[in-house]
């Protein structure tokens, strides 16, 4: 597999110029996948060429052509679904189960934007003159640079070159170096359904090297980003030297409030799904869980119970719920975090170690944590792996004003039987998103993104497209 890929410039795969490669490993056994080349100073000049050509081509494109070449992409993306999960699953320990769902939801993007990319609606302005005339269109925004993280290798590319394309941009895309390969089958299904060389490109290699690169060139009009808050600002520093067009997916550290009147089983089992998705490696995943004290240990003990019932394993096995984080940098992470709970007086229920049995992979037990404090480093730092953390509350006005006391604010979400309170919560929650009473929240439908530290833009729904198209308006004196 990954002697057929590599850097993709120009439409073509290929080695680096300095032939330098790194490694790919599998989190659950640690074996060496493959290699792929670390991409050098010449290979991104030869990207950003590729681009700059290729925007020329694309932006040229009519929407109506744009659509069928991305609804390809699509039909193709599902085709291959089996194929893309099993190589979703080697890399980033996740289940099969949820790869193959990740792959779809991969496919929903391009099926998305393919329609976004015909409802590109101009504007006229009535002039205050009566020989004047006053037009809006919008032009695609330029070269983009865009940088994915590793939780979810495939949809997180898609969602990048999806609205690009239906902008009529041309894209540099680099995928996380920790599972390339997945998300280089997004940039392969592109070339197979025909999207013209220099529209998509994909370099993989060192993060930092690469994105100061392509962000020192003026060829790159916009940057985008799904990743850690520090590597966002980061970005926006490089950007803002050229004073680049921005998008921010970043952290979160998302509250998860049971009211007084909650439905517990719906609660708790919404709550343990979706905390422990991908090992709880997911930027929207709970992980404050504030739970009114009335309920607190009936919840509790539900939840502890679930989690309990969780089972961890290689994630191409049958049955298994959690696989591995994704190296050993978060695994120690997690549990350095753990650790100074403990030392701080929290109660670990259940968790709260490796799990024995497994002599390899870098793999953690599902971990429920209570007792604890908002000024806990756990409460303050987003956790981003398999951590639940219960703490009470009194009142409404107490929990929204902890909930919001973070810099963060991507997600929340709350439970509750009261349309007023649910309402309520909605209107004062300072995050992008708020799910009440369920949490599928992330579909291509929605206009995904975050508030504060947690990001700038949206990435999805009817918004998605707006950040990669540039504003224009002509006034005209009709002589």
């Amino acid at each position: 597999m990954y002697d057929k890929l590599g850097l993709y410039i120009d439409g073509k795969w290929r080695p680096s110029h300095s032939g330098r490669t790194f490694k790919i490993l599998n989190p659950a056994t640690e074996e060496v996948l493959g290699e792929l080349p670390n991409a050098d100073s010449r290979d991104l000049d030869d990207a950003l060429a590729a681009a700059k050509k290729g925007l020329e081509v694309w932006r040229k494109t009519t929407a109506w052509e744009r659509t069928k070449v991305m609804r390809k992409v699509a039909d193709i993306l599902r085709e291959r679904n089996e194929t893309i999960a099993k190589t979703l699953t080697l890399e980033s320990g996740k289940p099969i189960a949820e790869a193959r769902l990740e792959v779809g939801a991969a496919a929903d993007q391009f099926d998305w934007f393919a329609d976004e990319a015909r409802r590109i609606y101009g504007q006229t302005i009535e002039s205050r003159m009566p020989n004047v005339r006053n037009f809006l269109r919008y032009e695609p925004v330029g070269v983009v640079a865009a940088f994915t993280a590793w939780n979810f290798p495939v949809v997180l590319v898609a969602r990048k070159i999806a609205p690009a394309l239906a902008a009529g941009c041309s894209i540099i895309v680099k995928p996380a170096e920790d599972d390339p390969a997945a998300g280089l089958a997004v940039v392969q299904a592109c070339h197979d359904a025909g999207v013209p060389p220099g529209v998509v490109n994909a370099v993989v290699g060192d993060p930092p090297f690469i994105s100061t690169h392509l962000l020192a060139s003026p060829i790159t009009r916009k940057v985008t980003l799904t990743g850690s808050i520090p590597v966002g600002k980061q970005l926006l520093k490089l950007a803002a030297d050229t004073v680049k067009r921005a998008s921010m997916e970043l952290g979160g550290h998302a509250p998860f409030i049971v009211f007084e009147d909650a439905d517990m089983t719906q609660a708790v089992e919404a709550g343990v799904k979706t905390k422990f998705r991908n090992n709880g490696q997911v930027c929207v995943s709970p992980t404050r869980f504030f739970v009114h004290e009335s309920k607190a240990e009936d919840f509790t003990e539900r939840f502890v119970a679930g989690v309990k019932k969780i089972k961890i394993g290689n994630g191409l096995d049958a049955g298994v719920d959690v696989g591995p984080l994704i190296n050993k940098k978060r695994l120690d992470w997690i549990n350095d975090l753990v650790e100074d709970s403990r030392r701080s007086g929290a109660t670990v229920r259940t968790g709260g170690q490796q799990p024995s049995g497994f002599n390899r992979g870098y793999f953690y037990e599902p971990t429920v944590i209570t007792g604890l404090k908002d000024d806990h480093k756990i409460m303050t730092t987003e956790p981003f792996g398999p951590v639940a953390l219960i703490t009470t509350f009194k009142d409404f006005d107490e929990v929204m004003r902890r909930a919001n006391q973070l810099p963060f604010g991507l997600a929340s979400y709350c439970f509750t039987r009261s349309l007023k309170t649910a309402n309520e919560a909605y209107e004062q929650l300072e995050t992008g998103i708020v799910g009440v009473n369920h949490c599928a929240i992330a579909t291509a439908e929605l206009p995904f993104g975050g508030m504060k530290e947690s990001g700038l833009g949206r990435e999805g729904g009817s918004l998605g497209i707006k950040d990669f198209l540039e504003p224009k308006y002509a006034s005209m004196l009709m002589n």
